[in-house]
């Protein structure tokens, strides 16, 4: 019979088992797929070289997987129960009895021998209970025994979270940022000594046009405000009055005087 190839990298999946309760870790699991075991069926024994059967054995699902010997001239077979899925429970039972009787014929045999693989989560990479990221296995190697000697594997961003024989801390949770805050605006200068700046009186009559429609509208309304604060020109603007003008244009009705 021909040496069934050792599982790569590509051919093993991560799988969560279990969540410690304050979500600070997880144990994972090393498994193959059904996919994984008809490939390496046909490349190892050639598609019309094995076949696969189920039958129903005191209540449970077994599934058979046949070789061909080509020196004996006969059929080999290996045989296995498989187990209900959760989701689809025929269909998972088959495809399970199926992967159990491939380790049977020696594919995947070699998880057997994986670590107890623990891998430490930050904060941000559970919600509500459940994880956010996913985990792949980067690189696998074995002795000559077929045993598991090496193995990385990595999080969905190729950060490195567990590496056989060395301690693995969690990447850093990524900093929120927050958009940048604008610049409060600059105060418009007042003099020295207390007066409204031509600065500020020009922007009080561009209010005043923009708001009243139209400069000569504005400039009414102006002397109006001047009449009220108890001044007859710009020359005696203060700038607490300037204040108090741009205020009372807010207040006006957009009317011209």
């Amino acid at each position: 019979m021909k040496e069934i190839p050792l599982l790569t990298a590509d051919d093993i999946d991560c799988r969560v088992q279990s969540m410690s309760k304050n979500s600070d870790s997880v144990i994972l699991l090393l498994y193959k797929s059904a996919r994984v075991d008809m490939r390496i069926l046909d490349d190892t024994f050639g598609p019309l070289n094995w076949r696969r059967t189920h039958e129903v054995i005191a209540g449970n699902l077994f599934c058979s997987i046949d070789l061909w010997d080509n020196e004996k001239k006969e059929w080999v077979r290996k045989q296995d129960v498989g187990v209900e899925s959760n989701t689809e429970q025929e269909k998972g039972q088959a495809s399970d009895a199926f992967k159990r009787a491939g380790f049977n014929v020696g594919i995947g045999r070699e998880l057997y021998s994986a670590p107890f693989i623990k891998v430490w989560l930050n904060k941000d990479e559970v919600e509500n209970g459940k994880l956010k990221t996913r985990f792949t296995v980067a690189h696998i190697g074995y002795n000559d025994r077929r045993e598991i000697n090496e193995l990385v594997i990595v999080d969905k961003k190729g950060n490195v979270r567990y590496k056989l024989g060395a301690k693995i801390n969690p990447p850093k949770a990524e900093a929120k940022t927050e958009p940048p805050k604008e610049p409060p605006k600059a105060p418009v200068p007042e003099q020295e000594n207390g007066m409204a700046t031509k600065e500020q009186i020009k922007q009080l009559f561009e209010k005043a046009k923009e708001i009243h429609g139209g400069k000569e509208a504005g400039q009414k309304a102006i002397q109006q405000i001047y009449a009220d604060i108890g001044i007859k020109s710009s020359n005696e603007l203060t700038a607490v009055a300037w204040r108090a003008a741009m205020e009372m244009l807010d207040k006006m009705n957009e009317v011209p005087f």
